[in-house]
């Protein structure tokens, strides 16, 4: 973070004291990405003037990086013709993503002016389903013919290789465009030229269908470690490839967005500081409005039981500790499935299995917190053995049904349908309190006869 700052503030001073030739010096030095991260970093004004100085060879692949509402403010802010030349520069698939966030009048406007062939790649990309793995493709990638010579093969990497997104893999397609097989660079590179393509290409393929949910895609790069993969529509005719530098792109914005729902806010794909006080507010109000009404079943409870309460004042003491320790219990319970279930670990077939290990690991749990608990009540609290017994009898059952409702409700959201991280800790925790405290008066009036 220090250096994206010293980026930043080097190249606001060398662009407010107008040292142009330094400061194209200086960019020449550094890394487009790190180049992209100091714009996002400055004004809006201080970030256009900076972009329009960029050498013309590097502003796309700078302008890539930049975050998406730099980039909407910038290529609004640009002519018509110095936009058209980003966009026809970036790659489809980033061209895709900026325009699919900006609004419709902007958008005709840019592909207007757009090349014909940048405009239909760009058209491709935008009727997929967000998220989908047609959505989040690229387009440019090397494409070969079964008949063709290496030789062959490599004239056309030279050909068309600088617009493509990457060339270590080339992709042998018949003449309905149905991929027939892979072939590595590095292969290429060491076989004869008068060799043919479909004699050593990799005909075991392994493919993504244009619908795929991009969390399944991701799972399919970690399983295959592939650095790119092809993705191919219903009649197996291939469309584009994904790559590496995608899924990552994916994997922080599932993890990001799994965070926010296991913490109660509704998912944002924007940085913290882009999001304006009422934004946020949007974002966690609903979830807070939504937990504060179900915790009142807790005050009712306790009304409910006000006898037990005030026969044995002592009691009320030892409720936040209950309520706590179970809904750690149940949270801890909960993200183990909710990892489980998002790594394909943990199916709804193994329901059974997960209860029965949950439940034998809060058996563990509620003893060893209970002997624990039971030590401190009579030696440091003084409290009356039967008093302590119930409370240490009260934890070992709320722990067991923590960890019960903790791995039960995200495997049976994710079988109908829902995201597992919405049962993650507020939830979990809002029906483990109630519980728990049904459970602790329950074991109170019974044990110590108190009638209510």
């Amino acid at each position: 973070m220090d250096e994206e700052v010293n980026y930043t503030q080097v190249l606001t001073n060398l662009l407010e004291e107008r040292k142009y030739s330094d400061l194209l010096q200086t960019i020449s030095d550094m890394n487009s990405a790190d180049i992209a991260d100091a714009i996002s970093e400055m004004e809006n004004e201080d970030s256009l003037k900076m972009f329009r100085i960029l050498p013309k060879d590097m502003a796309a692949d700078i302008f890539a990086n930049l975050e998406l509402d730099v980039q909407q403010y910038i290529i609004q802010a640009l002519s018509e013709r110095e936009a058209s030349i980003i966009i026809d520069n970036l790659m489809a698939d980033d061209a895709a993503d900026l325009l699919e966030e900006m609004p419709a009048n902007v958008v005709k406007r840019l592909l207007a002016n757009a090349r014909p062939d940048t405009r239909a790649d760009i058209n491709h990309l935008l009727r997929y389903p967000e998220d989908s793995a047609g959505s989040i493709m690229t387009v440019e990638y090397i494409d070969l013919k079964a008949d063709m010579t290496v030789g062959e093969a490599i004239e056309r990497i030279r050909k068309i290789g600088l617009d493509s997104e990457t060339i270590n893999i080339c992709y042998v397609l018949n003449r309905q465009r149905v991929l027939l097989g892979t072939v590595a660079l590095r292969y290429l590179l060491i076989t004869p030229t008068e060799e043919l393509i479909g004699d050593i290409m990799h005909e075991n393929i392994v493919s993504i269908n244009t619908l795929t949910d991009q969390e399944e895609v991701a799972k399919a790069f970690q399983k295959y470690d592939f650095t790119a993969m092809p993705v191919v529509d219903n009649e197996d005719r291939m469309v584009g490839i994904i790559t590496i530098d995608d899924v990552v792109d994916i994997m922080e914005e599932e993890a990001t967005e799994d965070i926010e729902k296991m913490a109660a806010i509704l998912p944002t794909d924007r940085p913290y500081f882009k999001v304006g006080i009422f934004d946020t507010y949007k974002t966690r109000m609903p979830w807070l409005l939504l937990l504060m009404i179900s915790a009142t079943f807790t005050g009712a409870i306790i009304t409910h039981y006000e006898n037990a309460l005030s026969a044995y004042v002592v009691l009320t003491a030892y409720i936040p500790m209950l309520m706590d320790t179970g809904g750690n219990a149940g949270s801890q319970a909960s993200v183990s499935i909710i990892r489980g279930l998002s790594l394909g670990e943990v199916e709804f077939s193994d329901l059974f299995r997960v209860v029965w290990k949950e439940i034998r690991v809060a058996i563990l749990c509620g003893i060893t917190l209970s002997l624990t608990n039971f030590v401190k009540l009579l030696l440091i609290d003084h409290l009356a053995l039967e008093i302590a017994l119930i409370i240490c009898l009260t934890l070992v059952l709320v722990v067991m049904i923590a960890k019960f409702v903790g791995c039960m409700l995200p495997i049976l959201a994710d079988r109908i349908g829902l995201d597992p991280a919405v049962m993650a800790s507020p939830m979990i925790t809002t029906i483990v309190d109630a519980l728990s405290l049904l459970v602790y008066f329950s074991m109170v009036t019974s044990l110590l006869q108190i009638k209510f």
